[in-house]
């Protein structure tokens, strides 16, 4: 190859131009979208001693820590991110969310 072929090959490389990769200041969120997360509602807790967990059967009633009605915290991946209610849609139960909690408590809460 002459020195006026490789030269112009490196001009037309270099005029090309990589979108995959974002702009100075710009955040690539494309990468992480397909990432699955664990996402999950919790009712309530409780505390019970091992004696009267294996009491447990069909039937059983457990007392969580919340009134009736109030809302349930929905997290990923072990993170609290908002509070909702139960509906149901077609038949199946989903939640609807009330208060979504800001990424700045939600970092607070990691500390």
């Amino acid at each position: 190859m002459n020195a006026n072929a490789e030269a112009a090959e490196v001009a037309e490389f270099d005029q090309i131009q990589d979108d995959s990769q974002p702009a100075a200041g710009d955040v690539n969120l494309e990468v992480i979208l397909d990432v699955p997360v664990t996402l999950s509602m919790e009712v309530g807790r409780t505390r019970v001693p091992i004696r009267n967990l294996l009491q447990l059967n069909q039937g059983s009633v457990v007392e969580l820590d919340r009134a009736a009605g109030e809302p349930l915290d929905v997290f990923v991946n072990g993170t609290l991110i908002a509070h909702g209610e139960v509906v149901v849609v077609n038949e199946r139960f989903g939640i609807r969310l009330t208060d979504v909690v800001s990424p700045a408590e939600r970092l607070r809460k990691l500390k």
